[in-house]
């Protein structure tokens, strides 16, 4: 069964790689940030579109290994639509994920949950953080009069 489970995250991760949703740019994006992962080459830049209180869009731009930008779709994907109090729960539900607790049942994590397995690699947990480490630091800027 764990087995089974194994493979399914697994090619939800490499759907996400090959195929990745909310993958571009936006040129009216409030919030633009970006961010490396020196250890494995990992870049990725996200643009958030807000309106009233919600991340109305929001895409990104990266390169890197497959983790990092399965990751950077997934994120995008499911914090579209979500107030910044939604979407800051979804990442911190995806930080304790990484250290092993369970999410809390009212983060919405969706296909996130498939880098579950990534913390048994801990060099890896890295390449996933980085999209919610970008997409928070991106988050606190506007929060404080920046971009």
């Amino acid at each position: 069964m764990v087995e089974q489970l194994d493979e399914l995250y697994r090619e939800v991760i490499l759907e996400h790689f090959k195929n990745p949703t909310h993958s571009g740019e936006l040129p009216d994006a409030q919030i633009r940030a970006s961010g490396v992962n020196p250890l494995c080459g990992d870049e990725l830049a996200f643009h958030v579109k807000l309106r009233d209180g919600r991340l109305e869009r929001v895409r990104f731009r990266g390169k890197g290994c497959v983790i990092s930008q399965a990751a950077a779709s997934m994120l995008a994907t499911q914090l579209e639509g979500k107030t910044v109090r939604e979407a800051e729960r979804i990442m911190d539900a995806m930080k304790g994920l990484m250290k092993g607790q369970e999410p809390d049942a009212s983060a919405d994590l969706g296909d996130l949950e498939a880098l579950a397995g990534v913390r048994k690699f801990p060099v890896r947990i890295k390449c996933a953080a980085l999209s919610w480490n970008v997409v928070e630091q991106g988050l606190e800027a506007h929060a404080h009069g920046g971009h």
